[in-house]
């Protein structure tokens, strides 16, 4: 996967969290995904299609992070996953999806989004829209980690 896919991502979910959620999140080491198995117990996944490229976004996070995330976001304590933690996860995938977009479109690649769509529960699978390689990242915050999967492929 070509490294000028990544980047947007990260920068955009930096800048989200920041943003949003007054939460600073410090990535670690990628490392290629081989499985579809879920890292976190909420994940947000959206497709984007393009001319050159073709792929998925995943953001899967621990339910103390998402916890933290979203309560940061809307001002109250969040303190159960549920229906409106599934559309702050959601919003959070498409605003990243949206501002990686953005980078990438100043790169001359151009995307098409996707409804995001979430996943709840313990051990959830995630798939991908290509049978590209899966780049992810894990992030840790004060509350906990999450982790971004990319999946593009040209």
């Amino acid at each position: 996967m070509n490294v000028e896919f990544i980047n947007p991502f990260l920068e955009s979910i930096i800048k989200v969290l920041a943003t949003m959620a007054n939460t600073e999140a410090i990535p670690g080491k990628p490392f290629l995904k081989s499985d579809k198995s879920a890292k976190g117990d909420v994940t947000g996944v959206i497709g984007l299609t393009g001319d050159k490229a073709r792929g998925s976004l995943a953001i899967t996070f621990t339910e103390p992070a998402v916890l933290h995330i979203i309560s940061q976001m809307l001002g109250e304590e969040i303190k159960v996953v549920d229906g409106e933690v599934a559309d702050g996860v959601g919003e959070i995938t498409n605003m990243v999806t949206g501002g990686a977009k953005k980078i990438l479109s100043e790169k001359g690649y151009i995307f098409s989004m996707a409804i995001p769509t979430t996943i709840i529960g313990k051990n959830h699978s995630i798939s991908h829209q290509t049978n590209g390689r899966i780049v992810c990242i894990p992030f840790e915050t004060a509350a906990g980690s999450f982790f971004v999967e990319v999946c593009l492929e040209e």
